[in-house]
Order: structure tokens, then sequence, then C-alpha cells
């Protein structure tokens, strides 16, 4: 769930971030002259024989994903911070997911962390090898005491990403912290037909009440609103409840998002070890979708730290992780985009096995299946290696 007027706590320190970003993204813009720009501000862009990515690196959001002749791109969404690095697109939320504590904000840590707010280097540019494009990223959050590194792989025979990222502590003690992915659709790409589909399982919604925000139980791909059941595949013109959160109990969780009028699925798949939690964020604007969040992560509870800890579990699931100091704790996922049919209904289930992703379509049989070749999508890749 991203920035919003309810949950910034200081302006003041998004206004010291802005003056202080064109600073860093002044300085990247030098350094990463070899790079290539996007919408006239400094990126690293991967280009193979089957789709396109762009990164900002002004908070190191994927903003563009794109099949090679296709110009829609479902990561079309930005925050309105003034900051020069800031939320867009798909972004990172590390080392929190959600607001800071008044103390935390009055010190200057920002809403989601400083991953997305802070300027990513390139330390390896994009190149060709083996079946696909591949680059390196970095980037240092100084509050946090967090070095993380990005391993991008962007497939030839597919419009196949697979993301690996690795946090260091590098803090003298250790950490509570949590790490979530915040893929944000949003219009072309977005509209009233748009659905989306997961295989999440119990959950409860933000707005309930805290201490126990999980009373009443949800169950996917149903919420509340006033007491009567809401539908969250689709979003028409009243984002009420607004977030909703879900735990995953397969061995791999995913997500998708597809508009048949528009000819275009994008997915998520990653290993639940790593991300227990889906989060459906969605948001409207003048009547009319503006965003949808597809968001897993270590935690489903949009809460300070301290919140957290003093709840511990939810579901029996875990609300946070922990990381020592010198510990490098390493995390994985795959996105991928796919044509449809206009008559398309939607993702009944997806299967992941002798290294082919399978989408079977809602009430269809296998003629209908959408299968892409993946390889393995998580035994490798690990950043700095």
């Amino acid at each position: 769930m991203p920035l919003d007027k309810a949950s910034i706590l200081a302006k003041g320190n998004l206004l010291q971030m802005a003056f202080t970003g064109r600073i860093f993204l002044a300085a990247a813009l030098v350094s990463c002259a070899a790079q290539t720009t996007v919408d006239r501000r400094p990126a690293a862009v991967l280009e193979s024989n089957a789709a396109r990515v762009a990164v900002d690196l002004g908070g190191g959001s994927i903003v563009r994903f794109q099949i090679i002749g296709h110009a829609l791109n479902p990561l079309t969404w930005t925050s309105d911070e003034p900051a020069p690095a800031h939320p867009m697109g798909h972004f990172l939320c590390l080392d929190r997911w959600g607001p800071p504590s008044e103390a935390e904000s009055k010190n200057g840590m920002p809403f989601h962390g400083e991953a997305a707010h802070v300027v990513w280097k390139v330390l390896r540019a994009p190149e060709r090898s083996g079946d696909g494009i591949h680059t390196e990223l970095a980037a240092t959050l100084p509050m946090a005491g967090f070095a993380v590194t990005r391993r991008m792989d962007l497939s030839d025979g597919a419009a196949l990403l697979r993301v690996s990222e690795s946090v260091s502590n590098t803090n003298k003690l250790g950490r509570v912290y949590n790490m979530v992915q915040h893929p944000s659709i949003a219009p072309p790409f977005l509209d009233e037909t748009t659905l989306v589909d997961a295989n999440a399982r119990q959950g409860f919604m933000q707005s309930s009440p805290l201490p126990n925000p999980e009373q009443p139980a949800i169950f996917w791909p149903q919420a509340l609103k006033d007491g009567q059941p809401v539908n969250l595949r689709n979003l028409i013109n009243d984002a009420t409840p607004e977030v909703a959160s879900f735990t995953i109990e397969d061995e791999y969780g995913w997500v998708t998002a597809s508009t048949a009028s528009k000819g275009l699925l994008i997915g998520y798949i990653w290993k639940t070890r790593d991300y227990p939690w889906l989060n459906i964020w969605r948001n409207v604007v003048n009547g009319k979708p503006a965003a949808r969040g597809l968001e897993f992560g270590t935690t489903g509870l949009h809460q300070p730290v301290g919140i957290l800890v003093a709840k511990g579990r939810i579901f029996g699931q875990p609300i946070y992780d922990y990381i020592d100091p010198g510990q490098t704790v390493t995390r994985s996922y795959a996105a991928f985009l796919l044509k449809i049919p206009a008559d398309y209904r939607g993702v009944e289930r997806i299967s992941y096995d002798s290294n082919r992703l399978t989408l079977h379509e809602r009430d269809s049989g296998p003629a209908r299946d959408l299968v892409m070749a993946v390889g393995d999508l998580f035994g490798e890749s690990v950043p700095g290696k």
C-alpha cells in the first residue's frame, strides 16, 4: 500500500528528502552517463528478444515491463511525492511496510522505508549472457543500516523477469525488519474489467481495529464492507475496503492481473517461505480505478514495528523478520507477461513444474491453458555471486 494522505506523518521530512534527492539524482546522472534515461530520468534498461524492462534509479522502481511489439505497460503508477527518488511502478518496501512511528518519522524515516527513497546505482550494466539480459543494481539504506543488491535476469524466450535481492545488515546489532514487493498496476492497463487472481487463503482487512484486526477473518477473494461481501477480483468505483492481507498456504505464492479487452496479463510467482503474505491495495479516483497493489512480502500488518512486535503473529504466521549483524538474506521472485484472448476469464490456478509455468483459466479446459517455458526460477542468481 503506497503513501497516502492519512499516512504521511511528516511532510517536512519529504521536502528535506526532495532537496537531498536532487543532489543525489544529479550525481546519478553523472555517474550513470553510460546508462540511458526513461522519461528524462536515469534508468537501467534491459531489452531482450521478448520483453523490455526499465528500472528508475531514483528509488529503484521497475517502471516499465512490456512485451516487445506490445506498447501496453501495466506498471505506470507513480506516487505524488516531491522527492526525485520516490515510489513508482513496482517498488521495494524495506526495512518496513507502512508507516514509521512518530519518533522515527521525526528522525526522517519515510513511509515504506528508505529503499524507494534513495538513488540506486548500477553495479553491472545490462548485458547479454546465455539466454537473456542481465544486470545488477545496489542501494544503501543509511538509517536502516542495510545494503541491498538486486540481480535481474530478463529471458530471451519469453516475457519473463527473474529478480533476486540480497539484504545485508551492516549494523553492529540485529534488526527487526520487513521486506515487501509492491507492484502497482494502473491505467491504461487497469480498468473496470481487470481481474485479479491469486492463491491466497485466509485474510483480514487493514481497516479492522487493533489489537485483533484479524477478526473477522475473510477468505480470498472476498472481503467485507459494512458486513456485506466484496469480491476483490474486480474494482469498479468503490475501493472499500482499501487494503486486505492474506496468507499463502502453498509452496509457491502467485498473483495475476488480467485485462482481456487489452489482451494482456501480468503475473508474479515466489516462494512462500520468502514471502508468506499477499496484500491487496485498491484505489479509486473520480469514480475510476486508479491503482491496484499486488503486494507480496514478509508481513501482512501495515503498522509501525513496535505494534508488529507486540502482536507477534496473525493466523500463526509471522508478521516481521529478524536479521543479525553481518547477516545477508536473499529472496527471489519472477514476473511475467502473457498475451490473452479477448474473452479471457482469469486464472484459476498456476502450476510450476518441469521448468514450465501453466496458467489454468477459470471454467476452461486444457486447450485454454497458457504455458511458458521458464527453466529453474529460483535455483540460482544470487546477487554478487
